[in-house]
């Protein structure tokens, strides 16, 4: 199947790379295994920071925990930047909040969707997944980076969607004709402010904002920690360090990363 929604790397580098200049280069490569790894590839090569690197086709994208993330080519936006924040990486559990709440922002605005946050790296609509987040730090002779992976369903069709809980924007919108171009200039304009913002240690209005876009909070959910262990309870707050805070029947348990499963 072919999708008339070709992406355009001329038009995207001159969009981002005079609007931001957090941004330095953007790169579209027609296909590639994974676009987190070719980035992780070059930060342990010592690649500055600003690089965003995108695909037609990820022929083997992962999510968290190992978990594989594949689409038809030219049917959804797949990238992934290279960062080198200033800051303590141990506040690092940040950026993955910051590309969700970039995303939902900009699927508002271009595609007119109630979007909203599964913490920590899923964006929803109608509670159904329609962009996951990778975020991976990469250390070497240049020092630590992170590199951010996003990846949003756009034109999948529901026989083309990997799990039942997904959606596309297609589906949410099908009287719209959406441009990845588009989706991917007001993804990467919406991060780059959100992430001056955390450079300049705003954390308390940044977690106020994703607060607002939560569709995590106020719900029984279940979380399981990277040792293994799985707590059950009212998802309350999140931090301003990011951190997911839940009530158990053995007391409030605070998260700085987990796999959440929302319980209905």
């Amino acid at each position: 199947m072919t999708y008339p929604d070709p992406l355009d790397g001329s038009r995207l580098s001159a969009v981002l790379t005079v609007g931001d200049p957090l941004w330095r280069s953007i790169e579209v490569v027609p296909a590639t295994g994974s676009t987190n790894a070719d980035l992780a590839a070059r930060a342990r090569r010592g690649e500055s920071a600003g690089r965003v690197l995108v695909t037609d086709h990820q022929r083997a994208g992962r999510g968290r925990l190992g978990r594989t993330w594949t689409a038809p080519a030219g049917s959804s936006v797949a990238m992934s930047v290279l960062l080198r924040p200033e800051r303590d990486p141990a506040s690092w559990t940040w950026l993955p909040l910051l590309a969700g709440l970039a995303v939902a922002d900009s699927l508002r605005a271009v595609a007119d969707v109630p979007a909203v946050l599964k913490w920590p790296n899923d964006v929803l609509v109608d509670d159904a997944k329609v962009c996951g987040i990778l975020a991976e730090r990469v250390d070497g002779p240049a020092g630590p980076a992170c590199v951010l992976g996003l990846g949003i369903n756009v034109h999948l069709t529901a026989d083309q969607l990997p799990v039942p809980t997904a959606t596309s924007l297609a589906l949410l919108r099908p009287d719209r004709r959406l441009a990845r171009n588009d989706i991917i200039a007001t993804v990467l304009a919406t991060l780059a402010l959100l992430y001056h913002r955390w450079q300049a240690g705003l954390d308390a209005e940044l977690a106020a904002e994703y607060v607002a876009r939560s569709g995590t909070l106020g719900r029984t959910v279940t979380v399981l920690g990277g040792d293994g262990a799985r707590f059950t309870g009212e998802a309350i707050a999140v931090d301003p360090a990011g951190r997911l805070r839940v009530r158990t029947p053995s007391g409030v348990q605070t998260f700085a990363a987990g796999d959440v499963t929302h319980l209905r």
